[in-house]
């Protein structure tokens, strides 16, 4: 992988890590080429079961897109793959967690927002900044699914950041945490999600995207659908198995 992303592995934990403090981790064409590569490999990366996305430094997640790129390149309306989607472009199965450790602005925003699961540092900031730039923010069409409709009408319209404290509060960021804390708790909260059985941890967050898509019926047959093969599964004896023995389980995630 190129110097502007970085990826390494520990103890079934994958990072990929946006690397380009000096400019804010902002999303140059290289920076969004590297993030597609970690994505594909973190998906083909047998030994991860959880990824952590952060930025490089401590002052910025990501500001979002490459203005300077923009103007240089007179970009108009983005293409559908001019940023790695997750939940559109790849449908990663494994989870996916944001570490925040700075601001986290438009583009930055988006691969929060897309993210499974949000920790942030208390000096963290949110914002979808396009509207002062006469730039959009389809991509935030997901966004009152995770937030009260007016937090999130307030944030495209003003265009005004809210601080880490207030995305816990409407529900945004799972934990908020002090900044040099950051990195131990994402690591913390990955491993005990690698630990859990892999079939099991998937179809869980399958459930939660799928029952956003229907009604209250259809997402329980769903849900049957999503975790019978994780009921089938070897591991789905292994797991009791274990617990009566009173050891650790080993998953095989079959």
């Amino acid at each position: 992988m190129s110097g502007v992303t970085l990826y390494e592995v520990d103890g079934g934990v994958a990072w990929l890590t946006m690397n380009r403090p000096e400019a804010r981790n902002a999303l140059s064409k290289d920076l969004r080429d590297g993030l597609r590569e970690g994505f594909i490999r973190f998906r083909d990366d047998p030994e991860a079961r959880v990824l952590v996305l952060t930025g490089a430094g401590d002052k910025a997640f990501s500001a979002g897109g490459d203005l300077k790129e923009m103007a240089e390149t007179q970009l108009k309306v983005p293409p559908p793959d001019f940023l790695p989607y997750l939940n559109r472009t790849f449908m990663l199965p494994k989870p996916v967690i944001a570490a925040v450790n700075g601001i986290a602005f438009g583009g930055g925003f988006l691969l929060a927002q897309m993210c499974d699961l949000c920790l942030a540092a208390e000096h963290a900031r949110f914002g979808i900044t396009e509207a002062r730039w006469g730039r959009g923010a389809p991509w935030a069409a997901p966004l009152p699914w995770l937030i009260p409709p007016r937090v999130a009408m307030e944030m495209l319209l003003t265009a005004e950041p809210i601080s880490a404290q207030r995305a816990y509060e409407v529900g945004l960021v799972n934990h908020v945490v002090p900044g040099g804390e950051l990195r131990e708790a994402a690591q913390a909260m990955a491993a005990g999600i690698a630990g859990n059985a892999p079939l099991s941890v998937r179809a869980g967050k399958a459930l939660v995207y799928a029952a956003a898509e229907v009604g209250w019926t259809a997402a329980l047959a769903e849900g049957d659908r999503l975790f019978e093969p994780a009921y089938l599964s070897e591991d789905a004896q292994e797991g009791p198995r274990a617990f009566q023995e009173k050891r650790k389980p080993e998953w095989k995630g079959r």
